[in-house]
């Protein structure tokens, strides 16, 4: 049964801009300090960087098993990554200034948040690389659970893709219930990306904005889904094969 989330605070933000110098050096700064602690609490490998696109925008879509997924995920790239956190962050004016100028947004998840997508379109309109976790929210177990519409829609309606990441070990090293952290080995896999069609190929309607159709959305959700299950499983493999200090286990 998924979380029921508090109704979120509204929450002004600035006009979506190209990130300046000093955001840039920011998210560096912070990158570096908090992939190293995670390195050296939760160590582990990143498989399949390749698969990552080396420019332009895309939707970067993780398992979801704790807390922690957020920072494990910014292990997989030097580039500043933008993510959609909920809206209840905000409440705290100090962390939620600061993490906004990292690059993130906030999402209500009480309903569907049309500004939030909104936001997402003009991220990846920017050319930047967008997290999203299309379960919707913190799950348990070995099995991917639905997927939100979201990353379906806006992979169509932008026309980028989506690379799956599969977590290992996460739900161990903090699972739902936990208030801290624990010294847990985390792998992270990172798989091909997933193709959308072209919105005009498949309404046959070039050179005009064509509606995303639910069926697409489904079709689209089905086989990310599938992929991140895929990811997700050898993400564990590669954890329950390799001790904490990068051995095979025998």
């Amino acid at each position: 049964m998924s979380e029921r989330p508090a109704k979120a605070p509204p929450v002004a933000l600035r006009p979506p801009h190209p990130p300046t110098g000093g955001e840039l050096a920011l998210y560096r700064a912070c990158r570096f300090v908090a992939v190293g602690a995670s390195r050296l609490a939760f160590p582990g490998r990143v498989v399949g960087r390749e698969h990552l696109p080396e420019s332009g925008p895309y939707i970067l879509a993780p398992v979801h098993r704790s807390y922690l997924d957020w920072l494990l995920v910014a292990r997989v790239t030097r580039r500043r990554l933008r993510y959609i956190v909920k809206a209840e962050v905000w409440k705290s004016k100090a962390v939620g200034r600061l993490i906004e100028a990292l690059g993130a947004f906030p999402v209500n998840r009480s309903g569907a948040d049309r500004e939030a997508l909104e936001r997402s379109r003009a991220v990846l309109a920017g050319g930047e690389p967008l997290v999203m976790f299309p379960e919707g929210t913190r799950r348990s177990g070995p099995t991917v659970a639905e997927l939100r519409e979201g990353v379906a829609y806006l992979a169509l309606r932008a026309g980028v893709p989506v690379v799956p990441v599969g977590i290992g070990g996460s739900e161990k090293a903090m699972p739902r219930g936990s208030a801290l952290p624990r010294p847990r080995r985390v792998d992270l896999v990172i798989g091909e990306p997933v193709l959308p069609r072209p919105v005009e190929e498949r309404e046959g309607a070039a050179g005009r904005r064509a509606p995303v159709s639910r069926r697409a959305m489904r079709e689209l959700s089905d086989e990310v889904r599938e992929q991140i299950q895929a990811c997700f499983e050898e993400a564990e493999r590669v954890r329950d094969t390799t001790t904490m200090d990068g051995r095979t286990r025998r």
